[in-house]
């Protein structure tokens, strides 16, 4: 049974309804965003919570037993909001959300939870972004503890692999770029395979800050990204990769 307020009740068993849907975004790094389906924008907590980007939910369902519930949010790119850059950075993986209602005529009514959980990844779709809504049961679906498996279970660099990452970081500049996916740089000693599922962040550019796996590196120095940059590789650029590692021993 979800609570709500003594006048929301009342105005949810009224004939006519002046309800709003809102939901707020709080994204892993960076403040927390609002938007609802309402026709101008509404300030709730402190959150103003913006009508110019709409968005469109699948039907919200909830069940009795332990199975996860979720849905799927689809809105339009906004530039003063979410961006395409940002989403394909992959900003708003695995944010917190809540989604709630109103009554936009008497906001003192108070709220009407409708779901609260997770974001999964949020894919493009023409100029739309597409997320699917995780209910709070899928904390109860992941692993706990150890899983067995054939290859290393460490990531390179971290507390179980044992190895300081720092003597297989290397800094380097582009010196030529076919697109957002593939780039050059001639200044590399390292051999081919070198850095073959390694890691890439570039440090300046219009990538700046932002990291991505390295699917190939062969003997003309060139760097095969496993998915294209946010933005465009400019000769210039700036960044630092680290080794790759095949988990084998």
């Amino acid at each position: 049974m979800k609570a709500i307020s003594a006048g929301l009740a009342a105005h949810l068993a009224g004939e006519v309804t002046t309800l709003a849907t809102c939901w707020k975004l709080t994204p892993r790094v960076g403040s927390a965003l609002g938007f609802t389906d309402h026709d101008r924008d509404l300030v709730i907590s402190g959150v103003t919570y913006k009508a110019a980007t709409g968005f469109t939910p699948t039907a919200v369902l909830s069940r009795a037993e332990l199975a996860v519930d979720s849905l799927d949010l689809e809105g339009m790119l906004d530039a003063a909001a979410i961006t395409e850059a940002d989403v394909l950075a992959g900003k708003y993986d695995y944010a917190e959300i809540c989604i709630f209602m109103v009554n936009y005529a008497d906001l003192s009514q108070g709220i009407l939870y409708l779901r609260q959980g997770w974001l999964g990844e949020v894919r493009m779709s023409g100029a739309h972004f597409v997320a699917e809504l995780r209910g709070l049961a899928q904390r109860l679906q992941q692993t706990i503890g150890e899983v067995f498996s054939p290859g290393c279970r460490a990531s390179f660099g971290d507390a179980r692999c044992k190895i300081n990452p720092a003597g297989f970081t290397f800094a380097g500049t582009v010196i030529s770029a076919v697109s957002r996916l593939v780039f050059t740089d001639s200044g590399r000693t390292q051999a081919s395979g070198y850095f073959n599922q390694g890691k890439i962040t570039f440090t300046s550019g219009a990538n700046n800050g932002l990291s991505m796996e390295i699917k190939a590196y062969n003997t003309a120095k060139e760097f095969t990204l496993a998915l294209p940059m946010p933005g465009a590789i400019l000769p210039g650029d700036t960044y630092s990769a680290v080794a790759g590692c095949d988990k084998a021993f």
